[in-house]
């Protein structure tokens, strides 16, 4: 009988590992589940059972591969018991080699280690097994997160990496104690930890449960953010992106960073909403991490009321037809057709860095902001009984973003700032106690002036600087770009090391000719956006890189007192850039490439005598005690030596003597200061002379009770947050939080020319000034020493001193413009002559005053009826009042009669009938009348109000009606009728009742919006011309409160007895 048979050899060992596995599994008599009839140990430790190359020691504590230079994998190890819920398992990584690539991996696995044939990497197990390797996530050895976190083959020895399962069946994991976010979903529980030794990682040892890091979610408090995410600071909002998503985006970062696989080869389908509904006035802000440079179109946000669970998430989120409203680009998006164009921004501008904030208000309205910067109203009337989720779709270019530390509850007023306490570091106002550079350096730079500079005099390399001494706790390093050259590329290297300055010539070697190359000791340095530690590579994209730094700019470093490394750019904090940085570090400095001379800008915070302190704005100082009991006053400040400091913002140049200052780019870093302390009753003023329209937002005024010499100064006036009040639009800071609001005119509303002031009174308080005017106490118990801060921002270019010098507390006569002359004075009233034009300084820049233009042009009113001059127009809105200083009632005429301004209306003066005098009508009085959108052209073809004239406040017969047996009158006949009065009244509160001036629905040809308007005419009226009575329409309760009831309604039949001063219009 033949037999005929055949050797099969399986050559996939990962398919014969399952099988093997399946019948130990079988055998095992607990079937891959716990015994319950064996308690858990107490402590968790590594399992006896490990990989063939890795060995457990120190009582199960620590596992290693003996000979790691000859092996690189079969070093796999799992926990001796399963995980519970919410338990954190943390190793720490003891020893490293560098002869292999990769290194440590963990993870968790269904598997039980006593009848588990190890493999010799776990990523080749295909079942119940959830793996981190690298910075990806891997499932039964298939990928299915990348870019998911911290990429741990960049760990070092020290170093720590860590998994829990929650409750909920999610799987996190940490790196350094910093949770890197959801990395799985529906992960059972009962799993064993397993940690791989693999590649580089030789030893590790499992971290104590004491040592171990809060759990992600369990206290918001606790929150933190994975390197790289815009800020670091631990935010207080449960705001999150949520787990349900478009299928090529990707939640990581415990839910605060989104991003989009396969970004080059996939362009859409990455939409993302918050876990939950805005609140009424929460900000949803986000910030830009990565772009590619493959597609057009940009990031997308918006809000809709479709709940993430019931959306069936399309290509984009334009697409959807309903319950959405999107900005894409410039447009405003509702149900994915255009709603305006042309919004105050454009999404497909913005790049890496930028910040975009939604926020709904509770009047329904959905503003936008970018860089903390409200952009006005993009859309109103979102359903108020419904719930809004934000909506952010990471299209086209827009690969990467996160949520900042600005997302929650904010206040309106002011704008968001990413700058923390830290921007601000401590200077020393002691200019003797400078910072130095170490006499010992590279051999291609020198340190001249006293070690306060150093240049490079040859080549591009072997230019090292240190820092002369330790850096102290929470001591700024700072150095001024003073050079470049711009035929080298690249920049300077600045961080810190732990080698001392007298030890590097006797290195190896001696200095190396780069700062990277520096290996004998530990060394931290960030070279263009890299943070490196001995040259490898700690984190990317970790600040603005290096290499666009310019002549002026500065460049500072620090070491806090958590033992994290900072560097500030222009006082910008960057935040850690790496943390376990040891005491005894010093500064160090590399000037490569374009970069050729520095110099230091900071000093010292070494203990200095109480002879060199400056004085306290706390506390009384020997030489203020001395004053006290002296009674001799400070020097009196000369007017002509006011002038800025020249430590100011770097966008700032300041000209004529240093009393001019001008921000030459980009719309921030434009904080100047005066450079003498502010006297009481002393008025300074600065007029702002140059406004662009490119920006919105404008000029911030305040003090500081901090001497300015060495501070650095953050990007806006408002991030100072050490001893500051700052009065910015119509809202009083202090320290960077709205202490008051209201107060004032809005400053973003001020045009060119006009003046703005602050004094500090004898008792301490701060006075605003407008054009002369006291604005009142905006801020109390103010420092004796005080220093004016001027933050030229946003639309703010150019602005100049203006001074005059306040005599008493209550004599401003002197320094008000605008001021009254008795010549002018009749009766105590000062007189118009003709039409009298507002103050130059009117507000052009009116949002309201254009949106009344608007209407006006609607009407299609020839513009020979009004005057040429644009100047002229008036705006009497709030803010515009309120910057004006204008009184709400005025007199006028022979005898003078009081009559209300047209408070919330708009103004437009009419040409005079140049058949009239100015002087037969200047002592008129002045009164208003109601009028129709359809009826104003027929009064104005009229040139005055005539009886009987078609106006709505006119009583006109009905014609007679042949029908009725009365036949028409004879055409030579003159008709005798009644002469009709003309109802007029000193205030609009009267004529502008409806049942006098109806409202016309319009279009906003800008917004698109559809709004209310009104109509009416200001006239000069004839003293003695007209009767007053009571109201004869509309109601009888008092109108208005400086007006009597019986002398509301104003009766004239006489003819020529009115003239037409202006039009009147209100929008609503």
């Amino acid at each position: 009988m033949a037999v005929k048979v055949t050797i099969v050899h399986n050559h996939n060992h990962a398919d014969r590992l399952r099988r093997n596995n399946a019948i130990l599994r079988a055998r095992s008599p607990d079937t891959g589940r716990q015994n319950s009839q064996t308690p858990d140990p107490a402590q968790l430790l590594f399992h006896t059972n490990c990989g063939q190359k890795a060995s457990i020691i120190n009582g199960g504590r620590t596992a290693l591969r003996p000979h790691a230079t000859d092996d690189f994998n079969h070093g796999v190890v799992l926990s001796n018991r399963p995980l519970h819920n919410n338990e954190v398992f943390q190793v720490r990584i003891d020893k490293m080699v560098d002869k292999w690539a990769g290194s440590i991996e963990i993870g968790v696995t269904t598997h039980n280690p006593a009848y588990l044939q190890l493999p010799s990497t776990m990523t080749n197990l295909r079942s119940g097994t959830w793996m981190m390797t690298g910075n990806g996530v891997m499932h039964n050895g298939t990928t299915i997160l990348d870019e998911y976190g911290h990429n741990l083959d960049r760990l070092k020895a020290g170093d720590t990496v860590g998994v829990v399962r929650r409750e909920d069946g999610t799987l996190n994991f940490f790196v350094n104690g910093v949770a890197q976010g959801v990395a799985a979903w529906n992960v059972p529980p009962n799993v064993f930890a397993v940690v791989d030794l693999y590649g580089q990682a030789a030893q590790a040892t499992i971290v104590d449960e004491a040592d171990t890091v809060p759990l992600p979610g369990e206290e918001d408090e606790v929150l933190a953010l994975t390197p790289g995410t815009p800020c670091t600071q631990q935010s207080l909002s449960d705001l999150r992106f949520h787990h349900l998503h478009g299928s090529n985006a990707l939640i990581t970062n415990g839910g605060r960073t989104a991003l989009r696989n396969n970004s080059r080869s996939e362009f859409n389908d990455a939409i993302v909403m918050s876990n939950r509904p805005l609140r009424d006035g929460e900000l949803f802000e986000i910030a830009i991490q990565k772009m590619v440079d493959r597609w057009s179109g940009s990031i997308e946000a918006g809000v809709t009321a479709i709940r993430p669970e019931n959306l069936e998430f399309p290509n984009t989120m334009t697409d959807i037809d309903y319950d959405t409203w999107m900005l894409s680009g410039t447009a405003i998006m509702q149900d994915g057709n255009t709603l305006r164009n042309n919004y105050g921004c454009d999404l497909d501008s913005l790049g890496a860095g930028s910040r975009i904030g939604m926020m709904k208000t509770a009047r329904g309205d959905l503003h936008y902001y970018i860089n903390g910067e409200d952009q006005g109203v993009a859309c109103t009337a979102l359903p108020a009984a419904r719930d809004i989720f934000a909506v952010i779709d990471l299209y086209g270019q827009c690969v990467q973003v996160s949520l900042t530390g600005g997302s929650g509850l904010i206040d309106n007023s002011l704008s968001v700032s990413h700058v923390t306490d830290k921007s601000l570091p401590t200077p020393s106002p002691v200019p003797s106690v400078s910072h130095r550079f170490h006499s010992i350096c590279g051999k291609n730079v020198c340190v001249l002036g006293d070690g306060t500079r150093a240049e490079r005099n040859a080549g591009y390399g072997d230019c090292i600087v240190f820092s002369s001494s330790e850096l102290l706790v929470n001591e700024v390093f700072e150095v001024k770009v003073e050079r470049l050259d711009p035929h080298w590329t690249g920049s300077c290297h600045i961080g810190v090391t732990s080698i001392p300055p007298l030890e590097a010539p006797f290195l190896g070697g001696g200095l190396p000719s780069s700062a990277i190359d520096l290996r004998s000791r530990v060394t931290w340095l960030v070279c263009g956006s890299e943070v490196l530690r001995n040259g490898q590579c700690l984190r990317e994209n970790y600040c603005s890189s290096l290499e666009r730094i310019r002549a002026g700019c500065r460049l500072g470093v620090r070491r806090d007192s958590d033992d994290t490394l900072h560097i500030l750019i222009n006082g910008e904090d960057m935040g850690p850039a790496a943390s376990g940085i040891p005491k005894g570090v010093y500064a160090i400095l590399d000037l490569h490439g374009s970069i050729t001379a520095l110099s230091i800008v900071s000093s010292s915070v070494l203990e200095e005598s109480d002879a060199t302190k400056p004085p306290s704005v706390n506390s009384e100082s020997e030489e203020e005690e001395d004053l006290e009991h002296n009674g001799d006053p400070p020097p009196a400040l000369q007017l002509h030596s006011l002038h800025f400091m020249g430590n100011h913002g770097k966008n700032i140049q300041l000209s004529h003597g240093n009393r001019t200052a001008t921000r030459v780019c980009s719309y921030n870093q434009g904080i100047v200061v005066l450079a003498q302390p502010l006297p009481r009753l002393f008025l300074f003023q600065v007029r702002i002379d140059q406004l662009s329209p490119l920006w919105t937002s404008s000029l911030s005024v305040g003090v500081i009770g901090v001497s300015p010499e060495r501070l650095n100064f953050p990007a806006t006036a408002a991030a100072i947050k050490r001893s500051a009040w700052v009065f910015q639009r119509n809202a009083v800071l202090f320290n960077g939080a709205k202490i008051r609001d209201g107060y004032g005119p809005n400053l973003d509303l001020c045009p060119e020319g006009t003046c703005v002031g602050l004094l500090l009174d004898s008792s301490g308080g701060l006075h605003l000034y407008i054009n002369g005017l006291d604005q009142g106490v905006g801020a109390q118990d103010l420092p004796e020493l005080c220093y004016i801060v001027v933050d030229l921002y946003g639309q703010c270019e150019q602005v100049s001193i203006v001074t005059g010098e306040v005599q008493g507390a209550n004599s401003h006569e002197g320094h008000i413009p605008g001021e009254r002359e008795k010549a002018d004075m009749v009766d105590g009233v000062k007189e118009s002559l003709c039409w009298l034009p507002p103050d130059p300084l009117a507000l052009l820049s009116c949002e309201y005053l254009a949106l009344c233009l608007r209407f006006k042009e609607l009407l299609l009113l020839p513009d020979g009826y009004f005057m040429e001059d644009c100047k002229l127009c008036v705006c009497h809105c709030e803010s515009c009042h309120k910057l004006r200083g204008d009184e709400l009632y005025s007199k006028r005429g022979d005898p003078p009669r009081e009559y209300a301004e047209p408070t919330g209306w708009c103004s437009f003066p009419l040409r005079l009938n140049p058949r009239l005098s100015c002087t037969q009508y200047k002592k008129w009085h002045i009164a208003y009348q109601g009028s129709s959108a359809g009826s104003v052209r027929r009064t104005l073809d009229r040139g005055e109000l005539l009886p009987g004239s078609s106006c709505i406040l006119t009583s006109v017969p009905m014609k007679s009606d042949p029908q009725n047996g009365f036949p028409p009158s004879e055409p030579n006949v003159l008709q005798s009728r009644e002469v009709q009065s003309v109802v007029l009244s000193p205030t609009l509160r009267y004529s502008g009742l409806p049942d006098f001036c109806p409202k016309v629905m319009f279009r906003d040809p800008r917004s698109q919006r559809t709004l209310g308007a009104q109509v009416a005419l200001q006239v000069c009226v004839r003293p003695g011309s007209y009767k007053m009575g009571p109201p004869s329409a509309g109601t009888s309760d008092l109108l208005d409160p400086r007006i009597p009831s019986s002398e509301v309604e104003w009766l004239t039949k006489e003819k020529g007895a009115t003239i037409l001063r202006g039009l009147l219009v209100r929008v609503e």
